[in-house]
């Protein structure tokens, strides 16, 4: 007996000092899309931050593709050693599942959150030739006119397409999407007058609207941008419910003990606490924004829900 005693306690000590020496390589930190985009400026924000704090090179890798599948499965299919870690989005984690033919992965069973990192809203933004001024009487020349108002977006299945869904199904109008190859070109024939409006981010759009090229109409968040101060949020403006944030975390994968789940959270809150990081993400026109694990978990799985519901009446599916 007494032997079995020192042989477990052996063990506990093994594996508490495996804990203790963690990390004690360099660490992956996959970006799910291409570089130079949100996710890849976010995670390149933080990981020399975390570098410091962990004692080790936290590498940022690209694995693009699928609107963030491919980066995403890769994380949960990795060793739960905690040298794999994703910077995951709203978009590759409660969108993309809710609206898959196939889903590959469980957004909430096969991960295991650290902290929210960064939020940026959506805002509607109208050509200026559009005669509305507001949230309401946007809904109300949509509801007299059907189908005549052409919403751009980046992409079937991009966020800017799939707010759009999710506002015409809480407001009750139709809209005819117009889907573009990305963002930019959006932009471009939204200002030309091709189209009519598009559901973008705040810190694309504040540029053009300064400029007087494009009108603001409502946030789409629970509070009020920064960068858009003086623009009401949707809720404000009477449509109430509708939210859409790109919003991003650090996910390690499910298995992940919890003492290298904590401290990679630790280090993270520790980052995200500087003020050199959270200007460098007000620059980028993102807002810092911290949680407990079960917070970010429970974010998830309201998003998820909600984007499942927009799913079921509309029908969508991407491949």
């Amino acid at each position: 007996m007494l032997f079995r005693w020192l042989g477990v306690l052996m063990l506990l000590g093994c594996t508490s000092a495996a804990w203790s020496a963690y990390p004690d390589r360099p660490i992956r930190l996959i970006a799910p899309f291409a570089p130079g985009g949100n996710i890849d400026i976010t995670a390149r924000t933080v990981a020399p931050g975390l570098t410091e704090q962990l004692g080790q090179p936290v590498v940022v890798e690209n694995r693009g593709g699928a609107g963030g599948r491919i980066g995403t499965e890769i994380v949960a299919k990795s060793s739960p050693d905690g040298y794999t870690m994703l910077l995951g989005s709203s978009g590759s984690l409660t969108v993309n599942p809710a609206f898959a033919t196939t889903p590959t992965y469980d957004p909430i069973k096969d991960f295991a959150p650290t902290s929210l990192v960064s939020i940026v809203p959506l805002v509607l933004v109208t050509h200026p030739s559009l005669p509305v001024a507001s949230a309401r009487e946007f809904i109300a020349l949509a509801k007299a006119k059907p189908g005549t108002v052409m919403m751009a977006s980046a992409g079937t299945g991009s966020n800017t397409h799939l707010t759009g869904e999710l506002f015409q199904v809480i407001a009750g109008v139709k809209l005819t999407h117009v889907p573009y190859k990305g963002s930019g070109p959006a932009l471009v024939d939204l200002m030309g007058g091709q189209t009519h409006c598009i559901f973008d981010q705040v810190s694309t759009s504040t540029p053009y609207v300064n400029a007087g090229k494009l009108r603001a109409i409502a946030v789409a968040a629970v509070k009020r941008s920064p960068l858009m101060a003086g623009v009401p949020t949707m809720d404000e403006a009477g449509v109430r419910g509708f939210e859409a944030s790109t919003y991003t975390g650090i996910f390690l994968p499910a298995a992940t003990s919890k003492d290298i789940v904590n401290r990679v959270y630790t280090a993270l809150v520790k980052v995200l606490d500087q003020a050199t990081t959270r200007d460098a993400f007000t620059r980028l026109g993102a807002e810092v924004i911290k949680s407990t694990p079960g917070e970010l978990t429970q974010r998830m799985t309201i998003d998820l829900a909600k984007w499942r519901k927009v799913q079921q009446q509309t029908g969508i599916k991407l491949d």
